[in-house]
C-alpha cells in the first residue's frame, strides 16, 4: 500500500488546504527528510495574495525548513537516516557563468525549493543532499530554523563592504530588517537606525540593538534618521522595496553611499529618483538570497548566546493549520511564525 503524507497546497491566500499524498521517493542523490518545524516567510504570503513576481500559484511552500534525514539515495553518502538537517533552498545549475564564477545564487536557471519546486510545509521531503547543512550538535530546532532567513542579510551585509563605524539605516523592521539589524550590527556597524510603521516592531529594533527606531511614515523621517546618525547614512538597507522606501532610502543615504535592496519588490515600475542617484553617486544594488559561506556565517550567528529567538519567533502553528500560519504571518504584529508537525 502507497504510503501517504500530509502537504500543504496554497492557491490564494483564502484557499491554503492540507492534502494527502504519495510519500516521495529520494533520488540517487537525494535526501528523504521528515521535517520538524517550517517558517513562513514573507514571500510565501506574498505569492499567496498573487503579488510575487516569481511564484506562481498554486504551489507547495516551505523552504525555511528543519527536519530529520529518514532515508538516503544510493550517491548522497555524507549522511545517514537520523541526522538533523536544515535547507539552503536554492537550486541551481552548476553550468552557468554566474555558477562558475561562484555566485550561485543568482543562476541563470535558478529555482527556489519550496518556491518553484514542491517545499518542505510536508510531513515529508526529498531534497539533493548537497542543499542541506547538518544542524550543529546542541542546536535546538528553534534556532536552527532561523538560519536560513538569517543568511539573506548576511549576504547583503556582505555586499555592502567593510561596515566597521559606518552608519546604517533599515528600511522595515520585518524578519527580514531585523536579522540586516542583527547582521550589519554584527559587521561592526557603529550606528544603526531602523524604521518601521508598527510601534512593537519598532520597539524589537530597539531591543535588538537598534540605536534609534523610527515611524516610516514620519512626515520628517529623513531629517529624524540623519539627526539619530549624526549625518546621512553610509549604507541604506531597504527591507520593504516600495516606491515610499526607495525614495526615503536615495533622500537619507550620503554621497557615493550605498542602498542595497534586500525586499522583494512588486512586479511592475517603481519610480526612483535618477536626478539624485546621478548626481549624488548613489550605488543601488540588489540582493538576492545567499551562497553557502552565508549560511556559514548565520549559523555562527544563530549559535551566539547574544541571539535572542524570543525577539523573532512570535507564534507557532501544527501543520493542520498551516491557513492560520499564514493568516498570522500577514498580522504586522507578528514577525517569524512557525509551522510544526503535529504526528505523521
Amino acid at each position: 500500500m502507497t504510503q501517504l503524507i500530509r502537504r500543504v497546497l496554497v492557491r490564494s491566500l483564502d484557499e491554503i488546504v492540507v492534502e494527502k499524498a504519495p510519500a516521495p521517493v529520494p533520488g540517487n542523490d537525494e535526501l528523504l527528510v521528515r521535517t520538524s518545524l517550517v517558517g513562513v516567510c514573507g514571500s510565501d504570503t506574498h505569492a499567496a495574495a498573487g503579488h510575487h513576481p516569481f511564484i506562481d500559484l498554486p504551489y507547495h511552500p516551505g523552504h525555511e525548513a528543519v527536519g530529520v534525514v529518514v532515508a538516503t539515495g544510493p550517491e548522497a553518502e555524507d549522511f545517514a537516516p537520523g541526522d538533523r538537517v536544515i535547507v539552503e533552498p536554492n537550486l541551481y545549475c552548476g553550468q552557468c557563468a554566474q555558477c562558475r564564477s561562484g555566485r550561485y545564487n543568482i543562476c541563470q536557471k535558478l529555482k527556489v525549493f519550496g518556491c518553484q519546486t514542491p517545499g518542505a510545509l510536508a510531513d515529508l521531503f526529498t531534497i539533493p543532499a548537497d542543499r542541506v547543512h547538518r544542524v550543529p550538535d546542541g542546536m535546538p530546532d528553534l534556532r536552527a530554523v532561523l538560519v536560513e532567513p538569517l543568511a539573506t542579510p548576511v549576504h547583503a551585509v556582505a555586499k555592502a563592504g567593510d561596515l566597521t563605524g559606518r552608519t546604517v539605516a533599515v528600511l522595515g523592521a520585518g524578519p527580514i530588517g531585523l536579522f540586516t539589524l542583527m547582521a550589519a550590527r554584527h559587521a561592526g556597524a557603529d550606528r544603526i537606525v531602523v524604521t518601521d510603521l508598527q510601534q512593537g516592531k519598532r520597539g524589537r529594533a530597539l531591543r535588538l540593538g537598534a540605536d534609534a527606531a523610527l515611524p516610516a511614515d514620519a512626515p520628517a523621517l529623513v531629517s529624524m534618521a540623519r539627526a539619530a546618525l549624526g549625518g546621512p547614512a553610509d549604507v541604506v538597507f531597504d527591507c520593504v522595496a516600495r516606491e515610499q522606501s526607495i525614495t526615503q532610502a536615495t533622500d537619507l543615504v550620503a554621497k557615493g553611499g550605498h542602498v542595497l535592496v534586500v525586499g522583494v519588490g512588486a512586479a511592475g515600475t517603481t519610480p526612483v529618483r535618477l536626478d539624485l542617484v546621478q548626481d549624488r553617486e548613489i550605488r543601488i544594488e540588489g540582493t538576492l538570497m545567499y551562497t553557502t559561506e552565508d549560511y556559514r556565517v548565520a549559523l555562527s550567528l544563530i549559535s551566539s548566546d547574544s541571539f535572542d529567538t524570543a525577539e523573532i519567533v512570535t507564534a507557532t502553528y501544527p501543520l493542520e493549520e498551516a491557513a492560520a500560519a499564514f493568516r498570522a504571518s500577514l498580522d504586522p504584529e507578528h514577525v517569524k511564525v512557525l509551522v510544526t508537525m503535529d504526528g505523521p
